[in-house]
């Protein structure tokens, strides 16, 4: 099995930044895309962004430029870099991966961390 490792979340100001990580572990497995995805009490999850393993970018359309997410081939991790922060992005982000697990197709998801903007 591919298992995430998620960090980064926490507490911040409106405007503030905050880095999310992620890392798969495992054997026989390769990454095709991994990204993160957020969902707040009540509502859908939502993509934020998502980056495929030859480097191309999917970002929600709420982002409008302030994420960036970033990705180590070599280590299986991805980052996203979140700046201006708004109490509207206030949410558990979950870290997603898609790939292959020996011959099979695989699609993880981590157990989330959860992001705070408030005053």
């Amino acid at each position: 099995q591919v298992q995430l490792a998620e960090s980064g979340g926490g507490f911040v100001h409106p405007g503030g930044s905050l880095r999310l990580s992620c890392a798969a572990s495992g054997a026989l497995f390769t990454v095709d895309a991994m990204g993160w995805h957020r969902q707040a009490p009540g509502k859908q999850r939502e993509l934020v962004a998502m980056i495929t393993r030859d480097g191309n970018t999917n970002y929600g359309d709420f982002v409008k430029g302030r994420f960036t997410i970033s990705r180590d081939n070599a280590k299986n991790t991805v980052s996203l870099q979140m700046n201006s922060l708004k109490p509207e992005d206030t949410a558990v982000y979950y870290c997603h991966a898609e790939g292959a697990l020996f011959v099979r197709s695989f699609d993880s998801w981590g157990q989330g961390t959860q992001v705070t903007v408030s005053p």
